[in-house]
């Protein structure tokens, strides 16, 4: 079954938040899904255990053991989702080796666009190798809605040889709040969490249109 990782080395760029999430969400369509935390802060792991579900978390940080059992455990399930390492070391060359769409979350920052291409880069080497595998998007995190920083990274990304879903989930509070409140957007009340909710689920409508 698909195996879909988000990879970028800048830490805070919502890689887990956006792993925890879409793994709730793919659970809520009735899919049965699993994670691969490949974080050493294993983000993913601690939210998933904390939320009631039964969403399977593997830590696995080891390079030899993401190539061993990535393809094994995807055969378990429906979808299995790698939350990459932060930083770009062998185990995220790893994980694209056994990836069918990278998932590169950038915020629209100067400092996260170089971050952003530097991971465009490795998954580009990716499909050179494995000639045109995976699949790679790129989307916005964290944006400010009205922000000249918010066009300017869409143009920059534009550039990157790697298509860019239209939906960009915005900043705002409730979403930083999920971890500490043991939730995911879709647990939580308020304006603030069903526009954050509505966000997620047109980026992930998009993410299952592009492996389709």
């Amino acid at each position: 079954m698909p195996v879909i990782a988000l990879i970028n080395q800048k830490g805070g760029c919502a890689k887990s938040t956006t792993c925890v999430h879409l793994a709730a969400w793919l659970t809520k369509q009735g899919h049965k899904v699993a994670v691969v935390d490949a974080d050493a802060q294993k983000s993913s792991s601690i939210w998933l255990a904390s939320l009631d579900t039964q969403i399977a978390a593997h830590v696995i940080q080891s390079t030899d053991e993401l190539l061993d059992r990535i393809p094994d455990l995807a055969k378990e399930c429906d979808y299995l989702l790698v939350d990459g390492a932060a930083g770009l070391s062998e185990s995220s060359r790893a994980i694209l080796m056994r990836t069918d769409l990278a998932i590169v979350p950038c915020q629209p920052t100067g400092l996260d666009l170089h971050s952003a291409s530097e991971a465009v880069r490795l998954v580009l080497q990716a499909q050179s190798i494995r000639s045109g595998a995976p699949k790679a998007v790129v989307f916005l995190s964290r944006a400010v809605k009205g922000t000249k920083l918010l066009g300017e990274a869409q143009a920059l990304l534009g550039q990157s040889g790697i298509q860019i879903l239209k939906t960009s989930v915005h900043q705002r509070q409730v979403v930083a709040d999920t971890f500490g409140q043991a939730a995911t957007v879709w647990d939580l009340s308020g304006r603030p969490a069903a526009e954050s909710a509505r966000e997620f689920e047109k980026l992930f409508a998009e993410v299952i249109e592009v492996l389709s």
